[in-house]
Formats: C-alpha cells, structure tokens, sequence
C-alpha cells in the first residue's frame, strides 16, 4: 500500500482566504463600527462635561477656602490666579490653594469667574463656556442652576 501524498499546489489553495471571505470580514467590521463608534463618540462629551463640573466643584472648595482666610472672594481681572499667586491686597492670605496653574476646561478654554456674580449675587459666577466657546449657550457648564433640563 502506497503512502497517501498530498499535493503540494492543493494544500496552497486551501491555506489561504478568498477575496469574497476578506471582504465578507471587512464588511461585517464596518457594520459593527457603524453601530459601537457612535456610542462612544456620545459618552466623550459626557466625559467632558463630567470633567468639568468636577473642576468647578474643585474651584468651589478653593475659593471658599480663599474667603474664609481673606474674608472675601477674588475679585478684580486676576480672578482665578488668586488662589494660586498672592494677591497684592489680601490679608491672611495662606494660599495658593490650588497645587497648580489654574488648568484650562476639558475643551481648550479659560473658566469665566465674576465677582460678584450675575447669577450668584451674594457669591461668584464660574462656568465653562463649553464646546461651542461661546457664553451664554445651552451647552455652558456652571456653578448656578440653569434652566436646561438636560443639565439639571
């Protein structure tokens, strides 16, 4: 009885994919990125906005730590670096308050604080001017309740 031998062209034709099988394979990954990708596309600026509202909340304690030992808020164009730079006339100053520079929002821009606030008129105003940098957009993310049912 002979020994079965294979032949050698036949075992390279059947090792391979086919054209057809490739490309069944790219489109079913397709189909699957079409569905999974806008999800978390969507969940990134919830994180953003998440983010945001942590660091105002960050904010919060470090300004209220500022008036407690000054007895006031920051006011004036230096807002913000109050808490990290001596402020040439507050008293009882034991900052900085903050360990860092004063960090930019999650998208790129500067926080807005006013002293006193529009909103807060007995307090401070601090908000993000949110992805669109513009103030005064639904999408703002701040230190007061707005009427957007979406933030709430």
């Amino acid at each position: 009885m002979k020994p079965h031998r294979s032949n050698p062209a036949r075992r390279l034709r059947q090792a391979g994919f086919t054209l057809i099988e490739l490309l069944l394979v790219l489109v079913i990954l397709g189909i699957l990125a079409a569905i999974v990708v806008p999800k978390f596309a969507g969940r990134t600026e919830q994180a953003r906005v998440a983010a945001a509202t942590t660091q105002i909340s960050t904010f919060s304690t470090a300004l209220d730590a500022f008036e407690v030992d000054t007895g006031h808020y920051p006011r004036g164009k230096s807002g913000l670096q109050d808490l990290v730079i001596l402020p040439r006339d507050a008293q009882n100053w034991k900052g900085p308050y903050m360990k860092d520079q004063v960090p930019k929002d999650p998208w790129g821009f500067d926080y807005i604080y006013e002293c006193p606030g529009k909103h807060n008129p007995n307090g401070y105003d601090l908000y993000s001017v949110g992805p669109d940098g513009r103030a005064g957009g639904d999408d703002d993310v701040t230190n007061w309740q707005q009427s957007n049912p979406q933030r709430r």
